[in-house]
């Protein structure tokens, strides 16, 4: 056995004792219990709550994943902004589909969605661009993420240059910049337990209502 993996085992995993779910009390709406959920983390103070790990597919059916903020919670979905021009916007253009997972290490809960994603159009990505930091909206505008970089000074001056734009126009938007939701499909809460005894809560959706349905851990 390798030195790593004797590391790996000894790790300490799901140390309770854990905040109790009772899935007999809960919405029929699932936007209802992750909201729950995440006002319990939230004030639990778990580190960014609102973090999530986006994971879509390329054109080949290759899957790629990242950690993005949750930017909103609605009828359309979970929302989430990212420039149209990046590889996940280039992703979801050829596959218009994706899966989302939250976890709270300090509560043993995760949440798992899965939908369809729909761009919610011009008028929403720019309001969420223009509510972005100076910092953020300089670095969207300069539309290269993911290039292969030859140089810090490279990247230092279109930084630079990006930055003089956005405080001289301040108003301006990139036309790449997008919000798009995921339509909750599938989603699945999920509490951990020390004694490996975990509850497992899926919701899938039938027509416009939710079934629900308890999974074996």
């Amino acid at each position: 056995m390798t030195k790593i993996m004797n590391t790996l085992r000894e790790l300490k995993v799901l140390q309770g004792p854990f905040l109790p779910f009772n899935m007999e009390d809960v919405p029929d709406d699932p936007k209802d219990l992750f909201l729950h959920w995440l006002e319990i983390a939230i004030a639990q103070g778990v580190p960014e709550p609102h973090a999530m790990t986006l994971s879509t597919a390329d054109a080949d059916g290759f899957p790629d994943a990242r950690v993005l903020i949750l930017k909103n919670l609605d009828h359309a979905g979970f929302h989430f902004a990212i420039s149209s021009a990046s590889r996940k916007g280039r992703q979801l253009s050829v596959r218009p589909q994706a899966a989302l997972t939250f976890y709270w290490q300090k509560l043993a809960r995760q949440v798992r969605v899965r939908g369809p994603v729909v761009d919610l159009g011009p008028k929403v990505g720019g309001a969420d661009f223009a509510a972005r930091p100076v910092g953020s909206r300089a670095a969207a505008m300069l539309g290269r993420q993911s290039e292969v970089l030859s140089e810090d000074a490279e990247l230092d001056a279109a930084l630079a240059e990006s930055l003089r734009r956005v405080e001289a126009e301040p108003a301006a938007v990139s036309d790449l910049w997008r919000v798009y939701a995921v339509r909750i499909d599938e989603i699945e809460f999920w509490q951990g337990a020390a004694s490996r005894r975990h509850e497992r809560l899926r919701y899938r959706r039938e027509g416009d209502a939710f079934h629900r349905e308890r999974l074996w851990p």
